[in-house]
């Protein structure tokens, strides 16, 4: 229960349909703190006194996990050295996989309980062969594509009851049940940032990094950074550049060579990716065999594109270790995908899995 109004629903709702709930809020912070940002960050102390107010009026016990430390690891660490090798990583999809879906899971499991259910919008469906992971009806709030790092396990131990609901009729809900969270902002960015001004929370923790922006078809070096950690593929804004020392067109990243500590610019053309291939593939259910059709997600809220995936062996290069790689070839180009994202796999509306992307190509 992270104090908003989704989870507070979902245990609502959890406890109509005859199940032993217990409210669980995450501290996830060393140091929370005491109020909110308007819609930025989360887990501050007034959310988790709101989470508790909303068990209170459902009448369940309520308990604070302290989990700071995992966070800081499995997620936060790991995105500032994502962010420090050039790629782009996305923390909510790694909360999910280590934290609430594994650290919190585990514990739970541990502690005699059968299942965790969160505010996700997203439906779990009963299959031929097990649960799935289905797209949620609200398209504007779907959040399947944060939760295909799910396995098959993890999956069969979760419940997701707002997937069958409008985010609207969830607040509408919530005002019904008397919770004074109904009209509570949502939360959004990345929820240890919490001004959103990540180039600057990058650099208090890796310091100024002065390198060379550069012109990718001329080879030209055209402008000056302070990091090539503060850029990603895609950005156009906060370049630093004069236009008008560049013919006028805007230019947008292309590339991050963190060894050595370059930053690509070119014309949009450049930008347009129809293959890339991932690592770390994690399936919902049964791993695809041979080549497949599949809808291809690149971003949390992007566009699915049709697309063509293969599960390869790895040659053993450099980062891939012995592991399976997941190829996907893009029936039209995407802009702006960039290693450290993740690509998700559907089949119309089920989840087939995911993968960390590694390369991508024109």
């Amino acid at each position: 229960m992270s104090g908003g109004v989704d989870s507070a629903v979902a245990a609502a709702r959890m406890l109509d349909a005859g199940h032993e709930v217990v409210g669980v809020h995450l501290a996830l912070s060393r140091s929370a703190k005491t109020l909110r940002e308007g819609a930025r960050g989360c887990c501050t102390i007034e959310d988790a006194g709101d989470a508790r107010r909303v068990a209170d009026r459902l009448g369940i016990p309520f308990y604070v996990w302290d989990m700071a430390g995992a966070f800081q690891r499995d997620v936060i660490d790991d995105f500032v050295a994502e962010y420090e090798a050039g790629r782009t990583p996305n923390p909510c999809l790694r909360c999910n996989e280590k934290i609430k879906f594994a650290a919190l899971l585990d514990k739970a499991l541990a502690l005699g309980f059968d299942a965790v259910a969160t505010g996700h919008y997203a439906q779990v469906v009963e299959g031929t062969a097990g649960r799935e992971l289905h797209r949620a009806v609200d398209e504007g709030k779907d959040q399947s594509y944060v939760l295909g790092v799910l396995d098959a396990d993890q999956l069969a131990r979760s419940f997701f009851p707002l997937g069958d609901t409008t985010k609207p009729q969830i607040r509408e809900e919530a005002a019904a049940r008397g919770f004074a969270v109904a009209k509570k902002p949502d939360s959004h960015d990345i929820c240890f940032i919490a001004d959103g001004n990540t180039r600057g929370w990058l650099t208090e923790r890796l310091g100024e990094r002065p390198g060379e922006i550069v012109d990718e078809v001329s080879g030209e070096v055209v402008g000056a950074h302070q990091g090539s950690y503060g850029f990603t593929v895609g950005q156009r804004r906060g370049l630093g550049l004069e236009r008008s020392s560049l013919d006028g067109s805007p230019r947008f990243v292309t590339g991050v060579d963190a060894r050595d500590n370059r930053v690509f610019i070119g014309t949009s053309d450049l930008l347009g990716v129809r293959h890339v291939v991932g690592q770390s593939a994690r399936w919902c259910g049964p791993a695809p065999s041979g080549e497949v059709r599949v809808g291809a997600q690149l971003r949390a809220h992007g566009e699915e594109i049709p697309a063509t995936a293969r599960v390869e062996a790895c040659d053993g290069g450099e980062g891939q270790g012995g592991e399976s790689r997941l190829v996907v070839d893009l029936d039209e180009p995407v802009r702006g995908v960039a290693p450290g994202q993740s690509v998700v796999l559907y089949d119309g509306t089920r989840v087939v899995g995911s993968a960390t992307i590694a390369t991508t190509a024109r």
